[in-house]
This record gives C-alpha cells, sequence and structure tokens, in this order.
C-alpha cells in the first residue's frame, strides 16, 4: 500500500498509508531505523456501542493544507454517525509528531464517544527486548529499548494524560495485540509489558447535539527518558494546537521563501512543484543523505528498502532542488557524499542516513574476476551535479574544501578506471541494479563528470589535471559513438559487454538513453540523438487509456500486461518532457511537454505525492511513493520550461527575454502574513486559558 502523506522534518518521517494508519516511523535518522513494526498503527472510534477502524468503513480524502508539510484529513463514518477533521505534522524543530483530531457529531443527541489510538513500535526495528509501560509522572505511554524512547501522551481542551491505556504483548500465542482490547471502548489498563509488546491510549469525549471537539496526540522521540519527558513538558507549555499552528506557518514560508514565478505553468504543475519541494524535505536527512523513499513496503515482499540514500538519484534530486533555488539541501547532499567516498574514489550504490555503507546485492566477484561492486554513475552524476551547483551559486567558499576531498579523488577514478584499448569505462552494474556491462547511460555521467572535474580543475589553476580530464572525457565520447551507435539500427544501444573485439550490443530501448544530451555529451540536434530519442519514446509509449512511457523495452517489474512494453514510469515521463523542452525550436513545440507534465500530476496521489509506476490501466501507483527522484525531476524539468520559454519570448526591440520567472525582491511578506493560520483559528483565547489552568 502507498505511503500517502508522510511528515517529517529531517530527523523524524512518519508516513501514513491510504487508509490513514500510521505505516513507518524513522528515527533518528531519515530512512534508517523505522521504529514502527510490521503491522500498521491503528486508529479508531467507539461510540453508542459500536466501534470501527479506521479502514473501508471509512470515506477518506488524504490531502495536506496548501504549500506546508501538515496534513488535512477528513474521515466521514454514516454509520457511526462520526465526521473526523484531522491535521498531523512533526514539530519543525524537535522529534516530536502531533496530530489534531476534530470529531463533531454528525446527529442531534448528546454521545460519549472514545477515540483509541494504537501503536505497534519496534525499537531499532527488531521486536525484541522491548518494553512499554504506563508512566504516572506524565500521564503516558513510554516504549522503550536502549538508547530509543517514545512517548505517547494525549490531551483535550480541558486536560492532559491519556484517559485509557493498555499495554501488551503481540506476535505470540495467539495474541494480536492490544488493538483488540479496544474493540468493546474499555481498554484493560495493564500498565506494563516487556519483550515484543505493543500499547494502545484512548480518549474520552463528550459531543454535544451537531457539536464538535478537538483532542491531540503525540508523540516524543529521543535518546533517554528525561528527553522524552523534557518533550512532553514542552508540548504541554506550549500547547499541541500552537505548535501543529507554528509548524503550519514555518512550512508554509519555507516553500514559498524564492523568487520563482511559476505563473506560466499550468496550476496542477505549479501546485505539484511546490508539493515536490516539501516532499523532498521530508524524505531528506539532517545530515545530508536524501532517500529514495521512505515506503517500507517492498520490505514485506522483497526483503528489501528503498529508504536509502542513492548518490545517483540524490545528484538528481539536487539538480532540481538548486534549479527551484534550495541550494541548502543541496550542500548538505554533496557533504554526505565527501564524507561518504571510499578511498579509492568511487562511491558505492547506496547508503544509510548516517553514512553508513548499506546493505548490497552487487558482489566483489564477477565470473570468476575480482571486480568493484559499484554503479559508476552514482558517481559521476554527483560531480556533474556538484558542477552544476557551482554554475548557479559561486559559492567557492564551499567548493574549495569538497575540491581535494570529493571532486579530484572521483575524477582520478574515473580517468583510470577506464579500458584503454577502447577508452571507455570498465564494466560497472547498470542503473536498474540488472546486468554487469558498459551501459550508455553510465558513459554519459562519466563524461560529464570528467568535464565537469575539468572545468573544476582549471578553476583552481590545475591545469595539467585539466587537461588530463579533459582528453579522457573526449576520447569517451568518441568511443562511445564508435562502438555503441548501431548504424543499421540507427540508434545508440543502451549497454554493451566486453568481448574480444569491442563489444556485445543489448539494443532494447531505455528511457535513460536521454542521457545522451541531458548530460550534454551530445547536441540534441545530433542526427544519431535524435533518431535514438524518436525510436525510445516511439517504442516505450504505453498504448493504453492511461498512457505514458515505460522505462525500458520488456521491462517484467512488476509488469501488468505483457503485450505493453512495461508500466508507465513517473520519472520517464518526466525524461520525454526533458526532450520536448530541448528540442523546441518555438512556443508550439515547447508546449508538447506542458501534457507531459500533467500526465505526472495526474499520476500523483491526492495528496500529490508520486509513485514510482502505474497501473497502465487503472492509473493506480505500483510500487514505491513517493518516489523522491521523480519529485527532483519535476523541479528541474519545470525550471528547463521555464527558461526556454524565456527565449522562445523574446523583447521584438531588444532582443531581452519579456520575461523572467524570477520575482523582484518584496519589502514585507504580506501574502504570507495573509495565509498563515493565526493564533485565534488555531486555538480560541479561552483555550490559553485552559491549557495555563491545567499547568
Amino acid at each position: 500500500m502507498p505511503r500517502d502523506i508522510p511528515v517529517g522534518n529531517g530527523y523524524l518521517l512518519v508516513n501514513f498509508d491510504r487508509d490513514y494508519q500510521i505505516r513507518d516511523i524513522y528515527y533518528p535518522h531519515v530512512g534508517k531505523e523505522n521504529q514502527a513494526g510490521r503491522e500498521p498503527c491503528r486508529f479508531g472510534v467507539w461510540a453508542d456501542g459500536q466501534f470501527s477502524w479506521m479502514g473501508a468503513e471509512w470515506k477518506k480524502t488524504l490531502n495536506y493544507r496548501d504549500d506546508t508539510i501538515v496534513t488535512d484529513v477528513i474521515a466521514r463514518n454514516d454509520h457511526l454517525g462520526i465526521e473526523l477533521f484531522c491535521s498531523d505534522c512533526v514539530d519543525h524543530l524537535e522529534t516530536i509528531f502531533i496530530r489534531q483530531i476534530r470529531v463533531k457529531n454528525l446527529r442531534d443527541s448528546h454521545r460519549d464517544v472514545r477515540l483509541f489510538f494504537h501503536h505497534d513500535l519496534n525499537m531499532y526495528e527488531n521486536s525484541t527486548r522491548d518494553t512499554v509501560s504506563y508512566d504516572p509522572s506524565t500521564r503516558s505511554m513510554i516504549h522503550y529499548k536502549d538508547k530509543r524512547y517514545c512517548l505517547i501522551d494525549t490531551a483535550t481542551n480541558d486536560r492532559f494524560g491519556v484517559d485509557q491505556y493498555a499495554a501488551g504483548e503481540k506476535g505470540a500465542a495467539g495474541r494480536e495485540g492490544t488493538w483488540r482490547d479496544a474493540e468493546d471502548g474499555v481498554l484493560g489498563g495493564n500498565p506494563i509489558a516487556h519483550g515484543s509488546v505493543d500499547s494502545t491510549v484512548g480518549v474520552n469525549i463528550r459531543l454535544e447535539p451537531n457539536g464538535e471537539q478537538a483532542c491531540y496526540l503525540w508523540l516524543a522521540f529521543g535518546t533517554e527518558y528525561a528527553e522524552v519527558k523534557a518533550y512532553n513538558d514542552y508540548v504541554w507549555s506550549t500547547s499541541p494546537a500552537e505548535l501543529i499552528r507554528r509548524a503550519h506557518n514555518y512550512w508554509l514560508l519555507w516553500s514559498t521563501k524564492e523568487d520563482t514565478d511559476l505563473s506560466a505553468l499550468p496550476e496542477d504543475v505549479r501546485k505539484l512543484y511546490i508539493r515536490s519541494l516539501l516532499i523532498l524535505r521530508t524524505q531528506a536527512d539532517a545530515d545530508g543523505g536524501m532517500i529514495s523513499s521512505g515506503d517500507s513496503e517492498a520490505r514485506h515482499f522483497g526483503q528489501d528498502s528503498y529508504s536509502y540514500v542513492r548518490p545517483r538519484e540524490g545528484a538528481l534530486m539536487a539538480l532540481g532542488l538548486d534549479a527551484a533555488g534550495y541550494p541548502e539541501m543541496s550542500r548538505s547532499f554533496f557533504t554526505f557524499c565527501t564524507a561518504s567516498m571510499a578511498q579509492e574514489g568511487f562511491l558505492l550504490p547506496k547508503y544509510f542516513a548516517d553514512r553508513a555503507a548499506a546493505d548490497t546485492r552487487h558482489p566483489w566477484v564477477h565470473d570468476g574476476r575480482n571486480v568493484l561492486p559499484i554503479q559508476e554513475d552514482s558517481t559521476a552524476m554527483v560531480i556533474y551535479a556538484l558542477w552544476q551547483h557551482f554554475n548557479l551559486y559561486r559559492d567557492l567558499d564551499f567548493i574549495e574544501p569538497l575540491y581535494s576531498a570529493l571532486i579530484l579523488p572521483a575524477a582520478e577514478f574515473m580517468a583510470g578506471y577506464i579500458d584503454h584499448e577502447t577508452h571507455l569505462p570498465h564494466e560497472s552494474w547498470d542503473v536498474w541494479d540488472e546486468h554487469y556491462g558498459v551501459h550508455t547511460y553510465t558513459v554519459c555521467t562519466v563524461i560529464a563528470a570528467l568535464w565537469s572535474a575539468a572545468k573544476f580543475a582549471r578553476a583552481f589553476g590545475d591545469d595539467e589535471r585539466a587537461m588530463k580530464f579533459n582528453t579522457a572525457g573526449d576520447n569517451m565520447k568518441q568511443a562511445l559513438g564508435r562502438y555503441f551507435y548501431h548504424n543499421d539500427l540507427r540508434r545508440f544501444a543502451r549497454s554493451g559487454y566486453r568481448r574480444e573485439q569491442g563489444y556485445e550490443l543489448d539494443t532494447k530501448l531505455d528511457s535513460l538513453l536521454v542521457a545522451l544530451f541531458a548530460a550534454g555529451v551530445f547536441a540534441p540536434d545530433d542526427y544519431r540523438v535524435a533518431s535514438t530519442m524518436e525510436q525510445v519514446w516511439n517504442g516505450l509509449w504505453v498504448n493504453t487509456d492511461v498512457g505514458g512511457v515505460a522505462r525500458y523495452e520488456d521491462d517484467p517489474l512488476l509488469r501488468v500486461n505483457g503485450s505493453l512494453p512495461g508500466n508507465p514510469w513517473t520519472y520517464a515521463a518526466l525524461a520525454l518532457a526533458h526532450w520536448k523542452i530541448v528540442r523546441a525550436e518555438n512556443v508550439d513545440d515547447l508546449n508538447q511537454a506542458v501534457p507531459l507534465m500533467q500526465w505526472v500530476c495526474r499520476s500523483a496521489l491526492p495528496s500529490g505525492v508520486l509513485p514510482e509506476q502505474v497501473n497502465p490501466y487503472t492509473n493506480e501507483p505500483i510500487s514505491a511513493s513517493p518516489a523522491s527522484v521523480t519529485h527532483g525531476r519535476l523541479l528541474h524539468v519545470a525550471v528547463l520550461y521555464l527558461d526556454k520559454l524565456e527565449l522562445l519570448q523574446p523583447c521584438p526591440m531588444c532582443g531581452r527575454p519579456q520575461r523572467t520567472h524570477r520575482r523582484q525582491p518584496q519589502e514585507e511578506l504580506n501574502a504570507y502574513e495573509l495565509r498563515t493560520v493565526s493564533e485565534s483559528e488555531a486555538r480560541p483565547a479561552e483555550k490559553k486559558r485552559e491549557f495555563a489552568e491545567v499547568m
């Protein structure tokens, strides 16, 4: 089930599924330790002797408040006569997840209603030796093991502390969990459990006829009891409503702080652009790593996860963030890569967000030969993206230490990791983790990286290395045309496998052949590139009512119909849009990219979260969501579109662009102030007194 509305702050990431159940809780690093268990953390309502867990019985809309990372969820259950209006967020400063639930009575009678929150937590991502207990000093439930603590507390308008609680064991001797204890509306009150544990807390509220009342839940994460207790005191003294208001205002300002004028984009693309910025923020760790996706669902099937930092994908995200005017996140990512680089000068295919090497499927031995378990494009894309970053921001003080620590080691490695007979790179694994060989995408990124390193070297007065890297890149470009262009097919092959004489070519169509022009290796109007791209897009278009572009020909991954080239991938549609943009000679040509960006918008969940791929017949998400790299590519392609639009609409008098997508700086933040949630909306004045009286 896709993850629909992630919320986070770089230290804590919480993911919901489409049934509005918490499924992932990453702390203290985004994507590293998933403190949630294999079962969902359930949320249920008891009213008039009837009980319902959040699920199919509830009509739900899962969304965000505009331009924020605060959720806007409505759930209605006509059978219970209850409607819920929910807001969820992670505090923008501390590791505290906060929920506000406004409960509306749909009947014209007084009613006692009870809300139950079940938490299946596995500290350190395993279910052994955990403890959960009721803490009378904080009136909360606390899960803990070693240096991992989670405090769970609740409040209503007039009191703090849980009204009901139960600690229990799960997964043994038929014990399903304490959530079963809630279904009669009364929790048993067991104060402690250890081993494989879970807990449920309850809140009792009294509703007036057709009235409503708010209640709050928060989870505070820390490394010791004193830390989570201090967080709990902070929530009590500030109030959960005020913390949600502050988070709303912070993220609204963060997402709109740049002066980029997006008015030339269609409204759906503009909204997805802002949402992509915010989604990327949730998938970025405070130490700089940006994960492919926080969706842990793949773990349940392939015993693996998408929650790794892949340098290649991080570089693509950095390109989008830099284009959008958010270089701070890119700088953190490049610093992450510098600290992670192997002594030999290469990056591994994936890391954990704490910079530790992640598990891998790539061996050190292949066909009886000692090999490096690398995808060379992972190293190359980082150097290429770093030059694009520097070209935009000229932040020399940031770049200077990276020259010797990151750029030179990587460039020296790439300049040496070459078949000296063919001048192409030695074999490595492809982007899709499937084939060991020489791949056009990899070759293009290495050429672009060598040229980028040469520019850095020249900037630092290192002329000898500049010539060395340039020459290696030039030779590699010539070799790519010589060995990988198939004259009979009139297109580049996607891969080649070294033989005694040259390469045995794999000529399957692949959307990643976009690198031929996207990395700046060949001009878009090169006849070989144009012919290749025409065949790629014609061959990979998915001819269904949904449409879209497959990632490559005969793609087997989660394939729905064998007669199609594959499922539509959101990333591949943006690659085609990129091609339309660079090839455009007039505005009509350029606007051919717009329906492709809008196709990506239609593939998003209602919240704006983009999946990796979709069902070619139903448009339902398939595989991981959010797909972080697609959100990054959306930013990049949208800015490319705006830049090209300026070039194609010059002033007839002076020849300069008639408009710019960069606004002039504003002296005041009037628009921001008008759109923030006022304090009176978040917490009426009388509520302030009530919270003060509790303290």
